[in-house]
């Protein structure tokens, strides 16, 4: 099913315009997590990032020196753990949620309206819980769907950082590429017509 999904994802978004020439250290951010990502995250992520989706939605990549993904986790992590968050409600955490890994949310992505999105992984079954945050509010919702799926349902302009936080964009996915260097300008292009 996430195959299904991430198929769905590179459908909509087109051939890829990697601004990194080498593969992902993948292997080197885990370890610092104290997790594995979800392999379709992964595979997305070394596709497309760095790059800014519709306006709004933030992929970082590990491999690069800015935009890195590794000190964007770390940084929203720490932001985070230093909120007063005790009467958040966050599935899977009773007490209040827990950040950082193994066993805290990892932050995936985020939007410039101050939306995060976050995987939990289950140190039993492995398995990646998706749950997001929007910035106006504590709460956290969860969604019971791999990365893929909810980056899909995100890009159908579906409300997936909680109630009422649908963004439809018609027409082809907007790519902002995001510059390697503080003198390189952005660039723009166009997924496929859908």
């Amino acid at each position: 099913m996430t195959r299904n999904f991430e198929d769905a994802v590179t459908g909509v978004l087109g051939t890829a315009r990697p601004a990194v020439s080498s593969d992902p250290d993948w292997a080197t951010l885990e370890r610092g997590l104290g997790v594995s990502l979800p392999d379709d995250y992964k595979r997305i992520v070394a596709r497309y990032a760095p790059v800014q989706l519709n306006v709004h939605l933030y992929l970082h990549h590990p491999s690069t020196e800015r935009w890195n993904l590794g000190p964007w986790m770390d940084q929203t992590v720490t932001a985070f753990a230093r909120s007063d968050l005790t009467e958040a409600k966050c599935p899977g955490f009773p007490q209040g949620p827990l950040f950082g890994g193994p066993e805290g949310l990892i932050p995936l992505t985020s939007t410039d309206r101050g939306e995060y999105l976050f995987g939990a992984a289950d140190t039993r079954s492995g398995n990646w819980r998706i749950l997001a945050c929007n910035g106006d509010e504590q709460d956290f919702y969860e969604y019971r769907m791999p990365f893929s799926e909810w980056l899909h349902h995100y890009l159908a302009g579906e409300s997936m950082f909680g109630p009422g936080s649908a963004v439809f964009y018609p027409g082809p996915i907007l790519f902002e590429g995001l510059p390697m260097t503080a003198s390189e300008p952005p660039t723009t292009w166009h997924g496929p017509e859908r």
